[in-house]
């Protein structure tokens, strides 16, 4: 049907007088604030002016979000209150029109290709499932795919085909006369993200940081000269009964991003605070269009300390058959000395750095979770192309007379053929239990109840090794 809509309604007419539709410029908001959320909801207020007749009527809200959540909707307002709401959310379009004709007459005006001539003809629009079918006299025809000029005129539009979303409420007033109410509700289909731009001096130890509020409305509404207020957190929202989903259970959600975050901060930032929550209002008032991205700076910081890291995370006490790189990771702090001095809403972290020209070029990226100011991250950017790491089992022995205790012999080798001298920071993870280390060739670190860490200096173009041997179970 879609392709023989394309074809056959390429011009969809409605007479005149049956167009009572809004401008498509205007809008039927009033004064509307917008708070945007991080998980996909926002809470839409929409101040309007109504003039309401005293008792029982029907008043209609174009330009509502099309994915609104009617049973969140509340209607503020002096001596008013509602009866009823209805939702409509089946949009004007030539799919809906010929669907909403079914058992109605339209008129059918084709133009011969010849002579430019116009012949109509009245005909019943009996189905318009896979097609069109049309009973015009005595006759039944099916609409054709055959690029033939057809135009399909309807009589009006029909009472539930709406332009735009529409909420219909129906209200109880106290009183006649024109006054202010406030319609409030929540909606899907808008949120944002914190992106940020990293300029990285790795000679000086330094970078500049741009951050950027990265705003989506999906919603299929635009919003209007809204007051924007985005609130940097989770909301809790209650997962619905898998039986909304047709019998099947709800896909479970994506896994949350990798979390460069080494030490969270104790430190307060500066911004204002809901609940559990920072605000990042933006400054100005803004109309975010439907299917449009919007983007606001929020953070810019010039010189904040930061260096470049290497390290390796060996999974378990195993050999690996071939060396691996190394992952390159940036280091530094959401301080409010010596770093970013601010918390970090949840984002991906792009980075470049200027090369031989003094081009910047992007080096990689990598995706953080909301971060408390005083917080020390390392993002993995990528692997170091000349850094290579080899976990190696050189023995492993039953060394308890019931076979739960064993004796790994481990060797981590490491090799660097860049021109640089590297520190790497080779972690062993999976020491469970009871694990010990028996000896090892450098003092190692315990990172944290299950890993330890060696910090490796490696000479340029050379390699080095740390020897290390475990007692375990198992």
């Amino acid at each position: 049907m879609r392709k023989i809509l394309a074809a056959v309604l390429a011009a969809v007419a409605v007479p005149a007088a049956a167009q009572l539709l809004p401008s498509p410029g205007q809008t039927a908001q009033g004064d509307v604030a917008v708070t945007i959320y991080n998980n996909n909801l926002a809470l839409v207020q929409d101040r309007r002016e109504l003039s309401l007749p005293g008792g029982r009527s029907r008043q209609e809200f174009p330009d509502v979000s099309a994915q609104i959540r009617p049973e969140t909707v509340t209607l503020t307002g002096s001596g008013v209150g509602i009866v009823e709401q209805n939702f409509d959310f089946d949009l004007l379009s030539p799919r809906a029109l010929m669907t909403k004709a079914v058992g109605q007459q339209v008129t059918l005006v084709r133009t011969n290709p010849a002579t430019g001539a116009e012949t109509r003809e009245r005909a019943t629009v009996l189905a318009a499932n896979e097609g069109v079918v049309l009973q015009i006299g005595n006759r039944i025809e099916v609409l054709r795919d055959d690029s033939l000029p057809v135009r399909v005129v309807f009589d009006e539009v029909p009472d539930n085909l709406r332009a735009r979303p529409t909420l219909s409420v129906t209200l109880e007033a106290n009183r006649s006369g024109r006054q202010p109410v406030t319609l409030t509700y929540l909606t899907p289909g808008l949120g944002w993200a914190a992106d940020y731009v990293a300029l990285f001096d790795e000679g000086a130890g330094r970078m500049d940081v741009q951050g950027w509020i990265t705003l989506t409305n999906n919603s299929g509404t635009p919003y209007v000269n809204a007051s924007t207020l985005l609130v940097a957190g989770s909301v809790g929202q209650r997962q619905p009964n898998y039986r909304e989903y047709g019998g099947y259970p709800p896909l479970p959600p994506p896994p949350p991003p990798g979390m460069p975050l080494r030490r969270p901060g104790p430190e307060t930032a500066g911004r204002e605070r809901l609940a559990d929550f920072y605000l990042y209002p933006l400054p100005v008032r803004t109309t975010i269009a439907n299917a449009q991205t919007k983007q606001v700076s929020f953070l810019d910081v010039s010189g904040t300390p930061a260096q470049r890291a290497f390290e390796y995370r060996n999974p378990w006490l195993g050999t690996q058959e071939q060396a691996v790189s190394a992952n390159t990771v940036l280091r530094f702090s959401t301080l409010r000395d010596q770093g970013l001095g601010d918390a970090l809403p949840a984002g991906t972290v792009r980075v470049y750095q200027r090369d031989a020209r003094g081009t910047p070029q992007f080096v990689g990226e990598s995706a953080i979770g909301h971060t408390p100011m005083g917080s020390t991250l390392g993002l993995t950017t990528g692997q170091a192309f000349d850094i290579k790491v080899q976990p190696v089992v050189e023995q492993r022995e039953r060394v308890s007379s019931d076979g739960s205790r064993w004796r790994t012999a481990m060797r981590y080798r490491l090799t660097n053929a860049s021109p640089r001298a590297v520190t790497v920071i080779v972690f062993q993870d999976g020491l469970w239990g009871d694990t010990r280390i028996l000896a090892e060739s450098q003092k190692s670190e315990r990172n944290s109840a299950d890993a330890v860490i060696w910090r490796v200096a490696v000479p340029a173009n050379g390699e080095a090794s740390v020897t290390a041997t475990f007692d375990s179970r198992y």
